[in-house]
């Protein structure tokens, strides 16, 4: 059995029942295999939901590498463009993933399920981050360059929750809000602002 066919089935199952299986057991009966054929791919659903986070990731990222025009982008293009296809693939389980937001009463930056696809996305946009580095696209500065990484992070969260939340038509505020948010945070990172910024704060804090 192919991990494909246990996702399939684990959101099929959430979107007829609004639950997840009461067991492994449970959802390999509708799938007709063994049990032991899920523990092959997974040892538990959180293990089977944190992949399916992944996989919406995954499918953007090798969609985008194998588009010679993707390859060709500044840094801050193929944040873009990732952003763009990558609300276009959630579109197509957006009802599976309302659910798993409404299931929850944590904040997303404290959902578990999402765990592995933030080691992935950290892994894309540090290499993001060192191409802006090399075409001077992006300032490297003492003390604060590690910490970009986690700001791009904080801001694929702010996507995720504002298309979570978007009611417009073709979701069309998330691609203004997605455009607004990424060229944001590229002037800052690379102009003169964080710098001003930094200086103003030494400022306060020596004066106290």
């Amino acid at each position: 059995m192919e991990k494909q066919s246990i996702r399939d089935a684990y959101k099929r199952y959430w979107l007829e029942n609004g639950q997840a299986p009461v067991s492994v057991f449970a959802l390999c009966k509708i799938l007709d295999v063994p049990e032991a054929d899920f523990y092959q791919h997974y040892s538990h659903f959180d293990s089977l939901e944190a992949d399916i986070w992944l996989e919406y990731f995954q499918q953007t990222v090798d969609q985008l590498k194998d588009d010679e025009t993707y390859r060709q982008y500044t840094s801050r293009e193929k944040l873009l463009a990732f952003y763009f296809l990558w609300v276009q693939k959630l579109k197509e389980d957006r009802s599976y993933i309302l659910q798993q937001y409404r299931r929850s009463h944590l904040p997303l930056s404290q959902l578990g399920q999402l765990s592995t696809f933030k080691r992935a996305f950290y892994d894309y946009a540090s290499g993001l981050i060192k191409e802006g580095y090399l075409t001077s696209e992006i300032r490297e500065r003492k003390y604060i360059s590690d910490q970009y990484v986690h700001g791009f992070w904080v801001q694929a969260l702010f996507v995720l929750k504002y298309w979570i939340g978007d009611r417009s038509e073709q979701f069309e505020l998330t691609d203004a809000a997605i455009e607004k948010a990424v060229n944001l945070s590229f002037e800052l990172i690379h102009s003169n602002t964080i710098d001003s910024l930094i200086d103003f704060g030494k400022f306060m804090f020596t004066r106290k």
